[in-house]
């Protein structure tokens, strides 16, 4: 299976200024999805896209493809990820070269292992789901069955849509909530169907004790602390 290692990564953040080059504990912060994107045994080629030239120097010195500038147009604060992708993929098409699969590695999930993004690889090629991805369980206190959605008479109603709420914690069935860190989809679903997930959808759990999705300082001070924690 041909799978692509995609990393989007551009100019303009507002939550940290510049966070995909910013140094976390001395190395860029685009280096810790690199290095494990191109140590994963599963991926044929590993770009970035990026319409910012100090990022795409940064991706080509740390040996990552950068075959191509992202147009202005899908570079903006609102630019849906797939539509990114999907130029991506188009690209590669116009060169005659097709890959069965894309493996979306954001930048703003720096502590994934070579390990676990293997494991999720060969979990997505095992269960021929058109998508995985990679989660971690939901409080029990935030669980779907415990939250309420407003009625159209003003009262809250069960968020499921069932009548009576489960009364006990030990009843709730597992729940999860995707976290960010690998996303895994057939090209087909990305072409034909708009879709990062498709009809059917796989899972890998990641590591809570190692989860970040930096988009704030906070966010950035609490990866800071991930690597003081590790370091010990």
């Amino acid at each position: 299976m041909r799978i692509l290692g995609f990393i989007p990564a551009r100019g303009g953040s507002k939550g940290v200024p510049g966070k995909n080059i910013k140094l976390l504990n001395g190395k860029p912060l685009l280096q810790y999805t690199a290095e494990i994107a191109l140590e994963s045994q599963y991926l044929t080629d590993v770009i970035l896209s990026s319409e910012d030239t100090q990022i795409i120097s940064v991706a080509k010195s740390l040996g990552i493809q950068v075959p191509f500038i992202r147009p202005l147009a899908l570079s903006e604060d609102k630019t849906p990820t797939i539509d990114v992708i999907i130029h991506a993929l188009r690209w590669f098409e116009n060169q005659n070269i097709i890959f069965d699969a894309v493996c979306l590695l954001q930048v703003t999930s720096p502590f994934r292992t070579v390990k676990f993004l293997d494991r999720a690889i060969e979990k997505f090629i095992i269960s021929g789901c058109d998508s995985l991805v990679s989660v971690q369980k939901v409080p029990h206190e935030y669980n779907p069955h415990w939250t309420f959605e407003v009625n159209l008479e003003g009262n809250l109603k069960i968020a499921t849509g069932e009548d009576q709420i489960i009364s006990r914690r030990q009843e709730l069935p597992i729940a999860y909530h995707r976290d960010g860190n690998i996303y895994i989809i057939k090209t087909e679903v990305l072409l034909q169907q708009h879709s990062l997930f498709g009809k059917s959808i796989s899972f890998i759990e990641s590591s809570p004790e190692l989860y970040v999705n930096i988009d704030t300082i906070a966010d950035w001070e609490k990866a800071e602390q991930i690597i003081k924690n590790n370091q010990k």
